[in-house]
């Protein structure tokens, strides 16, 4: 059986239910709500079921409050893909679509998303 994950000691339940008030985020508050009945001393099962998640789930969660506080309960935003053209590269292909094509230079007379990925390619070698 896995030991039990802690819950921060210089929070309370009342604390809690208050921080879990004032949040902006209505799943930051479903999360702080849950950690509140784990605070009151109802087991993991039912402190889930509270927050709406499984006990697994409160686990990560509590672990996140642990770590940095109300605010690590806020979902992160994914780092996405990595940018492969530098700003100003960037810059100079808004310039470029801009100006539009030159037939002589481009081979085009619009630009299409295949024709700019291409321009791309071999102009930044990206």
């Amino acid at each position: 059986m896995p030991a039990a994950v802690g819950l921060r000691p210089d929070w309370d339940a009342k604390r809690v239910r208050a921080a879990a008030r004032e949040a902006k985020d209505a799943d930051q508050a479903r999360r702080l709500l849950a950690i509140a009945a784990a605070y009151e001393g109802h087991d993991r099962t039912t402190a889930a079921k509270i927050g709406a998640m499984d006990p697994q789930r409160l686990r990560d969660w509590v672990r996140r409050f642990n770590a940095a506080g109300v605010e690590g309960l806020i979902d992160r935003k994914p780092a996405g893909a990595a940018r492969r053209l530098t700003p100003e590269q960037e810059a100079e292909l808004a310039a470029l679509i801009e100006a539009g094509p030159e037939f002589a230079r481009d081979g085009v007379v619009r630009w299409r998303c295949i024709d700019l990925r291409q321009l791309i390619l071999t102009r930044w070698n990206v």
